[in-house]
């Protein structure tokens, strides 16, 4: 295995740790049985996370691209 192959494997590794962590941060969509109770979040309560839930989408859009490019390279050097 060439020196190629190690750190593209490493950055291939460190793109599905990242992407995996992000989803997982995100926030569901669904509301559920609460929404039926009235115990849904209010128009203010859900703006004020979308900075932070607009950010975590971004880095997964990313995460993922850089996932199917080095997967592509990783394929490319065999």
């Amino acid at each position: 295995m060439s020196a190629a192959h190690w750190i593209v494997g490493i950055l291939l590794l460190i793109s599905a740790l990242v992407m995996i962590v992000t989803v997982l941060l995100q926030s569901s969509e669904r509301t559920g049985i609460g929404a039926v109770s009235g115990a849904a979040e209010t128009f203010f309560g859900k703006n004020k996370a979308r900075g932070m839930e607009a950010k975590l989408a971004l880095i997964t859009k990313i995460c993922a691209g850089v996932f199917v490019a080095l997967s592509v390279v990783m394929m490319l050097l065999k």
